[in-house]
């Protein structure tokens, strides 16, 4: 790894994380986002790097003000003397990952920005994607799933899809998981998320026949026939 150092002083923000948010999650990425950025013949030094910062800001994780300032990437790229186009370009992408900032109309324009989100939505779903609901719903007190909440309607607003995170993780994967294959922007992506969304079809259809939850059967269904 090139970027020793920064991994490191990343490591000391979020090596405690149990939301799934944490270095196996930055690891994934980077092995993910490295691959993408190959293919698609993106800066490898950008890509690293954002990968490394990109949760080290987390507004779920350490509040807006640090959102919006970026107060510990800043910092972590001024201790370690990365290069003013690096660091500059590190900066304009963070901002704009992430799916609420999707739902918002913001997106990576860059190569090095759509490798890295991808990368970051793609560790989302599939069986990773799974564990680390799974992951964050527990580290929130929620249940994974409760049959007696019915489906809410497809298609919610920002606000809508931001309420929606305090019911149960079932509803989150309509909400958001089982749409980002189709919102991927590299050719590489879209390829590893079609293979990680037949995962979550098939795990999903499993919960709800074993809970007899014939309500939820039919929304998976209707949400596929879209």
């Amino acid at each position: 790894m090139k970027y020793e150092k920064v991994y490191g002083d990343v490591a000391r923000i979020l090596g405690s994380d149990v939301s799934g948010h944490g270095m196996a999650h930055v690891d994934r990425v980077r092995t993910l986002a490295m691959d993408f950025g190959t293919k698609e013949g993106a800066d490898l030094d950008v890509v690293e790097l954002t990968v490394l910062l990109h949760d080290v800001d987390d507004y779920k994780l350490f509040g807006t003000e640090n959102a919006a300032t970026l107060t510990n990437a800043n910092e972590i790229l001024h201790r370690n003397n990365i290069e003013a186009r690096i660091a500059q370009h590190v900066l304009q992408i963070i901002p704009v990952m992430g799916y609420n900032n999707y739902l918002e109309g913001k997106r990576p324009h860059t190569t090095e920005g759509q490798s890295v989100s991808d990368a970051d939505m793609c560790d989302a779903i599939g069986s990773q994607g799974l564990i680390r609901v799974f992951e964050y719903n527990a580290s929130k007190g929620r249940p994974f799933f409760d049959p007696s909440i019915p489906p809410m309607p497809f298609n919610a607003d920002a606000d809508t899809y931001r309420a929606s995170a305090n019911a149960h993780a079932a509803q989150h994967f309509f909400d958001k998981l089982l749409l980002i294959p189709d919102i991927l922007m590299t050719d590489t992506g879209r390829i590893e998320g079609q293979r990680r969304a037949e995962i979550m079809q098939a795990f999903l259809r499993e919960l709800f026949r074993e809970e007899a939850a014939e309500d939820w059967l039919a929304h998976l269904d209707a949400f596929l026939q879209k």
